[in-house]
């Protein structure tokens, strides 16, 4: 006996007129395989034309989501892999109070040269953006892959290129992950190099090598480890505390008392990832309950459904978050 076709089942169109293709689709169509294997569902491309069929529910699904991709693509994004992975997960999900049809891609730095355009990725970080604009102490925890340093280099470049202030200062607190290096060789800034390194490739990343390079030979961006904070006064300057989980409260209240005219402080830090003897010591993990309600202070929380590395990172993750909640973690 001959089946008929089957109720769930759906076929669809697409329209890519005035798209991108290779921007939205990727180098050999990296990306519609990606949506095929994500969504259950059959693509393929004719002239203009995105020919869908599979599930009901996948089709429909995917449709909300390729919206959400073209709206990017026109704003100048080049779709890749972490970029999808979130949209997907999402799409498919149905959570968040963002769906990504909604969600604007905001430009925080153009592109020039070879770089690209710096954007925000996700609902999360655009939180953390405008946090940075309202308030003149931000503090943000997350696990690593959010965003948290690179977001707050980029905002102290553009703040500094508009003026808004006249020098970055980074900071971080000399603790090793787990490891005793030993005496370091070389004079103070040799010694604090290796623990001040990833905003050093924050900063990389965002202008290049040769101009951080001079950018910190003439001041206007300064590096110092956090015990040489105490006794500073930091007036218009965007002050950058990295790996703030290791600091403790003394620490903290300190750092946070260096503010001066004109300056703007983001703390950034992931208190799952303490390298203090005593989790109770850290200053990341208390400041909260003391400011939490103060004014000009603000709070961000990403999550795994912000981490913008390789979408192995998020699973990483939540194993590990998974594995502590049933007692199997640190």
């Amino acid at each position: 006996m001959k089946k008929g076709p089957r109720q769930d089942r759906m076929k669809a169109e697409f329209d890519l007129q005035d798209v991108d293709q290779l921007a939205l689709l990727g180098p050999k169509d990296v990306n519609l395989h990606f949506l095929e294997k994500c969504f259950g569902v059959d693509l393929g491309v004719r002239g203009r034309r995105l020919r869908m069929e599979g599930p009901a529910e996948g089709v429909e699904a995917l449709q909300d989501v390729l919206h959400g991709l073209v709206e990017r693509v026109r704003q100048g994004q080049f779709i890749d892999g972490v970029t999808l992975d979130y949209v997907c997960s999402h799409g498919r999900n149905g959570d968040g109070d963002h769906p990504d049809g909604d969600f604007e891609a905001q430009v925080l730095m153009a592109g020039s040269g070879r770089r690209k355009s710096i954007r925000v990725k996700t609902p999360g970080q655009q939180a953390y953006i405008e946090a940075i604009r309202r308030d003149d102490v931000v503090f943000a925890t997350g696990p690593a892959g959010t965003g948290k340093t690179f977001l707050a280099v980029v905002m102290a470049m553009d703040y500094l290129k508009r003026q808004l202030v006249d020098r970055i200062i980074l900071v971080r607190p000399a603790v090793e992950a787990g490891e005793q290096l030993g005496f370091l060789p070389g004079d103070l800034q040799e010694k604090i190099n290796p623990y001040l390194r990833p905003l050093y490739d924050a900063l990389a990343d965002i202008t290049g090598a040769g101009r951080i390079a001079k950018l910190l030979s003439s001041g206007v961006i300064e590096a110092s480890p956090l015990a040489y904070m105490r006794g500073r006064t930091l007036n218009n300057a965007f002050v950058i505390l990295d790996e703030a989980q290791n600091t403790t409260i003394g620490q903290m209240k300190m750092f946070l008392t260096r503010l001066g005219v004109q300056s703007k402080a983001v703390v950034t830090g992931d208190v799952t990832q303490i390298d203090l003897t005593g989790r109770s010591q850290s200053g990341l993990v208390h400041v909260r309950e003391i400011l939490q309600h103060t004014p000009g202070v603000g709070f961000v929380d990403l999550g795994g459904e912000d981490i913008v590395r390789h979408p192995l990172v998020q699973r990483i993750v939540e194993a590990f978050e998974e594995a502590s909640d049933n007692g199997n973690g640190p």
